[in-house]
């Protein structure tokens, strides 16, 4: 009897020290209150399209705004790295390289603190906590700096209720008159959608018409044919996604008289007359600039020989290539369609096997991922990129409209695409050294420090191979 009661005074002592846990925290740091805790996280990583006029459904600036959606905030941010997730940034923060530019996710300190708030009656606080109110500039549309050239397509109608659309839309020529190398590159959407907050559906997709646009810059000859030739591939637009911004040392040609071209762009109704066009902004570097490094078209993965079979969830896709030349990857981006929740990005080189990245996706936001210069990986001809996509084609995914069907290879969001189509840009032999000497001067490394993603970087003292030809001839020159 004597044991049973203290094995209750225990038990009990315990469960009053979980549940008093969070009131101590709150007693040692003090209340965690809107205007001086949840503000500048709002601030910082929501109020972009959180507000009057922006992208978000509703507007989180005001305490008034904030308070009644604290528990849906609590559970967006919580999710983390998933679908549906808020801010829309899906690296997972516990493996592979976790410095990247423009993160605007949230710590684990900052999730728990909208969730402490949610949970104790979001206390408003002292106004005088909170910090200066954003201004924000409805007349900048480019988050990548003012452009300088925008070339604007054609307009296009997409009407409420009509199905889905994909194929080809009118060529627009970009007038420029000289070869220029572009620094980024940006393509917004310009709609009569009403772009006050809370209108249409409460999505972001209940604000735009395009759902992506694959494109290209092409020449066209005089009677107006476009020429035979490379067309050169530009990034992807999708709806929700980032500016993309080069390699400051390998910035991308557009050449003059060229046209914007695109035999795949797939529009959907947002449940209104809608009637739009894509803008595309290019930033140029100066008109003397030359790169210095070359930018790599490495197709990783495809929309062909994919199968997905239904009522599965856990499904794996694997793609891989071997680097013919040395490679810095600036840029990770996940394309996948409805099944897809997941992609990693892996390095195999010689012994050595080593995550990359990991990232959620959601296909409602679609994002590129663009490595910290001093965190792209840097790695040698001969490695081999790997990546790995999860799936899952069950009833457990509301993105799939009918888990039992199998699905195949295609444009449309119930048809599947498995492709990493970040960029990338190679390196001389001379570069690559330069570049992992340099990466070891920026981060202080020693002989026994490991950098991810840069495989050699801890090995100063390693000599370049010489190529086959180069031992030929030292070895007829030893014999001379």
């Amino acid at each position: 009897m004597r044991i049973s009661n203290a094995r209750s005074l225990i038990s009990g002592a315990a469960l009053a020290a979980m549940f008093m846990i969070p009131g101590a925290v709150m007693g040692q740091s003090g209340e965690v209150t809107f205007h001086r805790d949840i503000e500048p996280i709002l601030q910082r990583s929501c109020q972009n399209c959180h507000r009057p006029g922006g992208a978000g459904p509703m507007p989180l600036v005001t305490y008034e705004e904030v308070a009644p959606f604290a528990g849906l905030i609590e559970y967006k941010t919580a999710l983390r790295d998933r679908a549906g997730a808020m801010p829309p940034w899906y690296m997972e923060k516990n493996i592979g390289i976790q410095r990247y530019k423009d993160d605007p996710s949230l710590s684990d300190e900052q999730i728990a603190a909208i969730s402490t708030w949610a949970r104790s009656g979001t206390p408003k606080g002292d106004v005088a906590d909170a910090p200066a109110p954003l201004v924000f500039d409805d007349s900048v549309k480019w988050r990548a700096g003012e452009p300088d050239l925008v070339v604007v397509m054609e307009d296009i109608t997409k009407l409420a209720g009509t199905p889905d659309w994909w194929g080809e839309v009118a060529s627009a020529p970009t007038g420029l008159a000289e070869d220029r190398y572009v620094k980024s590159v940006e393509v917004v959407e310009v709609n009569d959608v009403d772009n006050q907050a809370g209108t249409g559906r409460e999505t972001v997709g209940g604000r735009y018409i395009f759902h992506h646009m694959i494109w290209g810059t092409a020449q066209f000859n005089e009677e107006g044919e476009r020429e035979t030739g490379f067309t050169i591939p530009w990034p992807v637009h999708e709806v929700g996604r980032n500016a993309d911004i080069f390699d400051e040392d390998a910035g991308r040609l557009l050449r003059a008289n060229s046209f914007i071209v695109s035999d795949s762009v797939h529009l959907h109704s947002n449940g209104k007359d809608t009637t739009g066009h894509l803008e595309v902004g290019f930033r140029f570097h100066p008109a003397d600039y030359k790169p210095k490094l070359q930018n790599a078209f490495i197709g990783l993965g495809n929309g062909v020989d994919i199968s997905i079979a239904g009522n599965q969830n856990n499904q794996e896709l694997h793609a891989y290539t071997v680097l013919d030349q040395h490679t810095k990857i600036i840029t990770f981006e996940p394309h996948l369609h409805a099944p897809g929740e997941r992609m990693c990005l892996e390095v195999i080189w010689g012994y050595t096997v080593e995550t990359l990245s990991c990232v959620g996706y959601d296909h409602n936001w679609v994002r590129g991922y663009p490595y910290a210069e001093d965190a792209a990986p840097i790695l040698p001809k001969g490695t081999i990129l790997h990546i790995v996509g999860y799936m899952n084609n069950s009833d457990t995914n509301p993105n799939v409209p009918d888990p039992r069907n199998w699905q195949g290879s295609g444009n449309r969001s119930v048809t599947n695409m498995f492709i990493d189509l970040g960029i990338r840009v190679t390196l001389t032999e001379e570069q690559f050294f330069e570049e992992m000497e340099e990466r070891r001067q920026v981060l202080n490394l020693g002989p026994n420090d490991h950098v991810i993603g840069c495989p050699l970087c801890g090995a100063p003292l390693v000599a370049p191979i010489a190529d086959d030809d180069e031992e030929s001839s030292n070895e007829v020159a030893a014999t001379d």
